[in-house]
């Protein structure tokens, strides 16, 4: 694992990767609107994916590496990702553009400019929580590259079947958004972060 800062207009950025040792692709993620660190399905795949072939670069937007508690504005989001970009394809293999939340919405909204070889989105926002009629479902269908949502079933920023027709799509049961399961569910943290895992690995495999 290595970690390196970037300039961005926004501030530095900083990458931390995960390599793989012959990669194929490079899966790039960027993270949510809040909190600090990666998220469980961040590592998660962190975790998995460099064993099978493909480098992981976990992406801090410049807000997180400047220890600010909330997000800018989404152009400012898309302005630092796009400055960064350079960064994630000078190893060489495609780059897979990707991110949970907030970060899949930046994902999807630049992956057309800027050429990504498909699009990774975890606990997609496709609406606020209580409003479906506020949809983001655009940004998803726009993306201009082959797409995977990541959704936990009972995530209120749209559950599963919210999303349109022919989104491909890989459930996570009992998961929330931030794919969290309670104690009550027939399935444990572990696995259903397992389900996640493999089910992005297997897409990434058809790539």
């Amino acid at each position: 694992m290595t970690t390196r800062l970037v300039p961005t207009p926004a501030g530095d950025a900083r990458i931390t990767w995960h390599p793989a040792k012959k990669p194929r692709l490079v899966l790039a993620l960027g993270h949510g609107a809040g909190g600090t660190g990666p998220s469980r399905d961040l590592t998660a795949l962190a975790a998995a994916l460099p064993a099978r072939g493909v480098t992981v670069a976990l992406v801090d937007q410049p807000w997180r590496v400047a220890g600010k508690k909330l997000a800018p504005a989404p152009r400012t989001l898309d302005a630092a990702w796009t400055a960064l970009w350079p960064a994630l394809e000078k190893p060489g293999p495609p780059v897979v553009a990707g991110g949970r939340s907030a970060g899949a919405r930046v994902a999807c909204r630049t992956a057309r400019e800027l050429g990504a070889h498909a699009v990774l989105a975890l606990a997609f926002p496709l609406h606020p929580p209580g409003r479906p009629e506020k949809t983001r479902a655009d940004e998803l269908t726009g993306a201009g590259a082959p797409t995977l949502v990541v959704q936990g079933e009972r995530d209120t920023f749209g559950r599963p079947e919210e999303f349109p027709a022919g989104t491909r799509i890989v459930p996570v049961p009992w998961g929330d958004h931030s794919f969290a399961v309670p104690k009550s569910a027939d399935i444990g943290q572990d696995d259903a972060l397992a389900v996640l895992t493999e089910g992005v690995a297997a897409w990434l495999k058809e790539l």
